[in-house]
């Protein structure tokens, strides 16, 4: 699980690299209200703690999804899917796989934070096993509230 890329007839998961981040940025621009800037993600390569991967679609980037490892937690700190592609599975594929990438890496524990008005996204990460924990208020830059999402994951018997 740990190889890259992992492929399919359909699709292929690798690492995030520079290049894919003109695609990358255009999903941000069209899924959040204060997107991720290009340093900001420059930044998150040398981040020793961070792994970040894009989701292709023959070579179009259609999803990513980025996460802390500390240690025995991890952090989801981004994931999007392309608009176009929503509600096809890519989703659901992407995180179960950084999932399985993370209990490999040995964290037993996954936290995320998503907009409470983001409902869409709640129902996905709740069909993954994430429970709400709290709330962080005015976590994002224009005041609105975050949900604090956990989910315990181990290895199956």
């Amino acid at each position: 699980m740990n190889d890259f890329p992992f492929s399919t007839q359909h699709y292929i998961i690798e690492k995030m690299k520079p290049i894919h981040l003109s695609a990358v940025l255009a999903i941000e621009k069209k899924s959040f209200p204060q997107p991720w800037s290009f340093s900001l993600f420059i930044s998150e390569f040398s981040n020793r703690l961070a792994t970040y991967l894009v989701l292709r679609i023959k070579r179009k980037v259609i999803g990513y999804i980025g996460y802390w490892n500390l240690f025995e937690e991890a952090h989801i700190t981004t994931f999007a899917i392309h608009p176009d592609y929503r509600r096809q599975g890519y989703g659901k594929i992407l995180i179960q796989y950084a999932l399985n990438l993370i209990l490999n890496q040995g964290c037993h524990e996954v936290f995320l934070e998503v907009r409470v008005s983001n409902f869409p996204a709640q129902n996905l990460y709740h069909s993954l096993g994430f429970s709400p924990i709290g709330i962080r208020k005015k976590y994002y830059n224009d005041g609105e509230d975050a949900i604090i999402m956990k989910k315990i994951i181990a290895k199956e018997n």
